[in-house]
């Protein structure tokens, strides 16, 4: 490919086979050239996709609870979820946009976030103290998966993705806090 190192054809290679990466510059475009080794993108990235997955997949749970809560509560969970879903959806863009920085695709479909995400769907419309109690599990599992990412981010001293992360784990730690004292009694 023309402008394409061989050293990024290789990492890419090994990556593909792996089955992690199906992605090439395409003809003519420059090379991502920050500072950050192609190898320590492609980890980066990695993660980043799993956080998105993560991110959306939150997402889409929090927006269906918030159609979807009723009882003696309603009032209260149904502006808190609306709150937390509006923030989810910018931080889906934020990341989703770091991972283009850095040079590779986001993924983008159901299909690739089932695969990635540590969330699971949840079917049906639970009452809403278990709405509150999984949507307090899954802004933890968010946090979990950013932590994940940050030895890829410090080795790399990629510091745009460790503000992004730190950003992220601040407000889904105080999500998750939030929505637990809810349940406390």
């Amino acid at each position: 490919m023309p402008g394409y190192g061989e050293r990024d054809i290789m990492t890419e290679t090994i990556m593909a086979k792996a089955g992690k990466l199906r992605f090439r510059h395409p003809a003519g475009a420059p090379q991502v050239d920050t500072g950050i080794a192609a190898k320590d993108r492609a980890k980066i990235v990695a993660g980043l996709s799993k956080l998105l997955a993560d991110n959306y997949t939150l997402y889409l749970k929090t927006h269906n609870f918030h159609w979807n809560v009723t009882g003696p509560m309603f009032n209260t969970l149904h502006l808190m979820f609306e709150t937390q879903y509006n923030e989810l959806w910018i931080a889906n863009d934020a990341i989703a946009e770091r991972i283009r920085a850095l040079g590779h695709p986001a993924p983008g479909t159901y299909a690739e976030y089932v695969k990635l995400a540590s969330i699971e769907e949840t079917p049906g419309q639970p009452p809403a103290e278990e709405m509150v109690r999984l949507l307090c599990e899954g802004n933890e599992a968010v946090v979990r998966t950013a932590r994940k990412v940050f030895p890829a981010v410090d080795a790399a001293h990629d510091e745009p993705t460790a503000d992004l992360l730190t950003q992220r784990m601040q407000i889904h730690e105080k999500n998750a806090w939030m929505l637990r004292s809810l349940l406390a009694g």
